[in-house]
């Protein structure tokens, strides 16, 4: 069942899958459409699952789901990962590369494999004022405080 992002507890879980490039505004448009045809018919074990979504900076799908009443089993995660995968395909895009990292530069949303943001550190083209973006969050309330922070506030500290 589709609701509203803002209306979810903060205790629901979150995934966030951040894309290797911005998304045109035409595909925001088709990707909210097949986001909300995926939620109203998300399930598990036959029950609908209570979920929202937000895209953030053109750039970042972050799926939510209240498990206060129903939790996701293993089959509903694998749907919704087999849908960002058609996502994936469907636009020539990276979403579930977990090895990327995608930080600030201004206003700007960079994004850099891994070992690239590590050489920027030490070459201290990123700082530990660097806003970064902490993908490891797990739930809405974290997400909401922890996601866009800080390098020295996240992972990425470690780096620095």
């Amino acid at each position: 069942m589709l609701v509203d992002f803002n209306v979810l507890p903060d205790s629901s879980r979150i995934w966030i899958y951040q894309a290797d490039r911005s998304f045109t505004d035409q595909e925001i448009g088709e990707i909210r459409q097949e986001l909300d045809a995926f939620i109203e018919e998300w399930t598990t074990h036959g029950s609908n699952l209570k979920a929202g979504y937000e895209i953030r900076y053109k750039r970042f799908i972050i799926l939510a789901l209240d498990q206060s009443e129903i939790s996701a089993s293993g089959c509903s995660i694998d749907a919704s990962v087999s849908f960002i995968q058609e996502l994936e395909k469907k636009y020539n895009v990276v979403l579930l590369d977990k090895m990327n990292v995608s930080y600030k530069q201004g206003e700007y949303v960079a994004y850099k494999p891994l070992n690239e943001f590590k050489k920027m550190a030490k070459q201290k083209a990123v700082s530990k004022n660097t806003i970064v973006f902490n993908n490891l969050v797990t739930n809405k309330g974290e997400y909401s405080e922890h996601w866009e922070v800080p390098a020295s506030e996240s992972w990425h500290g470690r780096f620095m």
